[in-house]
């Protein structure tokens, strides 16, 4: 008799079975496990975050130091470095929440504080990249755009290069950043990312009638948490407004505040080293591809596509420069050669990761004919001393990126278009509507930079003035701001 009970209870657990098992299991499988960074990811953003420091020490400080007088190299390298310093202790104190965190009521203007001091941050947590479920290291995300925080500002100290005192640099350049990098970064760059709206997007597909107001108020409210540009929909993949037209415009307010060199018009102001020119525009073209393809947050077929797009549009722009200089002035120079290069590496930076190979070529001979023309013709016509072309390589050719990026994303044009993340799918590409975005971004920082770069210019020489005396100034900066020279021999 008691064998059929044994069964009878045998088979009754063997029925309960799935049943338990399946109401333990069920709701850990109904929880989506948090996305975890590849190390693959990640080791590709820790390289890209030291190739742009590598962009601006050693390569801009020995692009620009070649550039200027004996006198004053020593000097430049001294700006530049510590420049990069200082970025680098605001960015962690309140420069990252600023730039990469909600704003409140000002959020599309600028970040907030909640993430001042790194707070939350642990090496554990992670930011999104631009496909959904992908994630890197924070910590990671950081350093990489901290480099571009550091490099920035960096890039104004060429416009008034010779002449301005290292005190007056090491006030302008932390309000320089506070004021204008990091609200241009946050209303160019923030956004809520792809996870919060793809899941916004399928909240408000599967919303029932009665749920569809409430789903699509909140997909409204996640398409609202971005900056001002990212509201309109602006394309700057890597830092045309954000880097190259922010420094640039700064640059000549710069350079028309503090006024021009000692003798500028009348003496000779050769480079003293071409050679260190060279050097330096040769660590720009390899740290670029940091910049640029590391813009992806991944390793990439997009990382793929912005770093031939770097290599394409930078030997582009440095041959028609040089064809131009050769067309105008009878020889080809290798200041031109170089500064061509720079040209198209900052014209193809929005556009690295949207417009394809045979659009970058088309991008890189525009600017460096016109940023060769700008630099030259237009310079000496208006006569202001933007000693190494700061405003006519950055800005100009950051202007020619960004509005060409609006007409070379165009899938017409062998560009990738833009993604639809509410869709799931790349957009129907308005191309004029796409342009009249960029001009849009493009004036928005003309003018943020512009004003702002000039307001603070005025503050700090009204509190300690701008440049030296004339007499030191002939000295040469390097004995005059850190008693020592570049070279003793």
């Amino acid at each position: 008799m008691k064998l059929p009970v044994q069964r009878r209870v045998a088979a009754a657990i063997a029925a309960a079975f799935p049943v338990v098992i399946g109401l333990t299991v069920a709701p850990a499988l109904a929880q989506t496990p948090a996305p975890v960074p590849t190390k693959g990811d990640t080791a590709w953003m820790l390289t890209a975050s030291a190739l742009v420091l590598l962009m601006t020490v050693p390569g801009l400080a020995l692009f620009y130091g070649g550039l200027v007088r004996t006198k004053n190299m020593l000097s430049m390298l001294m700006q530049v470095f510590a420049t990069v310093c200082i970025v680098i202790i605001v960015w962690v104190l309140y420069g990252y929440s600023l730039a990469f965190s909600e704003g409140g009521s000002l959020n599309a203007f600028v970040g907030g504080f909640s993430k001042a001091f790194l707070a939350g941050i642990t090496p554990q947590s992670t930011a999104e990249t631009f496909s959904d479920g992908v994630v890197i290291p924070e910590y990671v995300y950081v350093c990489f755009q901290m480099t571009f925080a550091a490099i920035t500002p960096s890039l104004i100290v060429g416009s008034m290069a010779e002449r301005m005192k290292f005190s007056a640099i090491a006030l302008f350049m932390p309000l320089w950043v506070t004021f204008v990098y990091f609200p241009i970064a946050h209303m160019v760059w923030y956004w809520a990312g792809p996870g919060a709206t793809v899941a916004a997007a399928k909240a408000l597909a599967n919303a029932t009638p009665d749920g569809r107001a409430a789903a699509q108020a909140a997909m409204n409210a996640v398409s609202a948490n971005a900056g001002l540009a990212s509201q309109w929909g602006a394309l700057d993949f890597a830092g045309g407004t954000v880097v190259h037209i922010n420094s640039g415009i700064a640059g000549l307010m710069g350079a028309l505040l503090v006024g021009k060199r000692v003798g500028f018009g009348r003496e000779a102001m050769p480079p003293h080293s071409l050679t260190m020119t060279l050097i330096g525009a040769a660590l720009l073209w390899v740290g670029w591809f940091g910049f640029n393809a590391g813009s992806a947050l991944e390793a990439n077929g997009t990382a793929a596509l912005a770093m031939i797009n770097t290599f394409v549009a930078t030997a582009a722009a440095a041959l028609a420069w040089m064809l131009a200089e050769r067309l105008s002035k009878g020889k080809p120079s290798l200041l031109g050669g170089a500064s061509g290069a720079v040209a198209g590496l900052v014209a193809v930076t929005p556009a690295s990761g949207f417009a394809g190979p045979m659009g970058a070529i088309v991008l890189g001979l525009a600017a460096g004919v016109a940023c060769m023309f700008m630099c030259s013709a237009i310079k000496n016509a208006i006569g202001y001393d933007d000693a190494l072309d700061v405003f006519g390589v950055h800005c100009i050719g950051g202007i020619i990126g960004a509005l060409g990026t609006g007409i070379l994303a165009a899938p017409l044009l062998g560009g990738t278009g833009v993604f639809d993340y509410a869709a799931g799918k790349v957009a129907d590409y308005d191309l004029l509507g796409q342009v009249i975005v960029q001009a849009k971004t493009v004036l928005l920082t003309l003018v943020w930079s512009g004003v702002g770069s000039a307001v603070l210019f005025a503050l700090v020489r009204a509190l300690i003035g701008l440049r030296p005396g004339t007499d030191q100034e002939r000295e040469g900066l390097d004995l005059v701001d850190h008693g020592e020279r570049a070279y003793n021999y």
